[in-house]
């Protein structure tokens, strides 16, 4: 028997990573992690000026996943119960590293190794991804105030900041698999023959042995 599956969707703003999260909880009947968005009290203002508040924003965040991880593994890892996370906790850092300033970054940075040195990490990661106009269409879509401000340019640079991560973690975990999806090509909201064959490739990992 290998690794208790703890899957990770992951992807830049929009691109779906919850609705493929709760897809894929129900197809499989794994535990559904979602991350908190719209209970953080700094995002509005964040993105109303990054440079103000990225600091308590990305505090407040790393602080709840923190919580979150640690739940999750109490009651459901440790318990043999599999997990769908709609994020992965190595995010923080993408947008840290992107809108902290260097002496910020710093501090951050210590912080977040204290706190998840021995968090539990996904074995398996999904990546999603999808052009900029895909992503602006789906943020306006789904309509959230505290997204209404978020600039095209910065979705940009996170999308790009999303490829050289989830590149430099191949190199360093090529122990963990990682399932590449483009979300232009890819409606697994509207077509269920999108969904089975994003299913099937998740089924080729869980039970070749390299998770389960």
């Amino acid at each position: 028997m290998g690794q208790i599956p703890f899957i990770a969707v992951e992807g830049p703003i929009g691109v779906g990573k919850t609705s493929l999260s709760k897809k894929l909880a129900s197809q499989f009947d794994f535990h559904l992690l979602k991350e908190i968005v719209e209970e953080n009290p700094f995002l509005g203002k964040f993105y109303d000026n990054i440079e103000e508040w990225s600091f308590q924003t990305e505090m407040f965040f790393l602080c709840n996943r923190f919580k979150q991880l640690e739940d999750i593994d109490r009651d459901y890892l440790t318990q043999g119960k599999p997990v769908v996370a709609d994020y992965h906790i190595l995010k923080n850092m993408i947008f840290a590293r992107r809108t902290l300033r260097e002496d910020q970054f710093h501090k951050y940075s210590q912080i977040f190794d204290i706190l998840t040195h021995d968090m539990p990490r996904p074995n398996m990661v999904v990546y999603l991804d999808a052009s900029l106009d895909t992503l602006m269409d789906r943020i306006r879509m789904r309509n959230r105030d505290v997204e209404s401000n978020i600039q095209p340019s910065y979705l940009q640079q996170l999308s790009q900041d999303y490829e050289e991560f989830m590149n430099q973690f191949e190199e360093q975990n090529p122990d963990i698999p990682v399932i590449r999806l483009n979300g232009d090509e890819l409606d697994f909201v509207k077509h269920q023959e999108d969904l089975n064959r994003i299913v099937d490739h998740v089924k080729q990992h869980l039970y070749k042995g390299e998770v389960i």
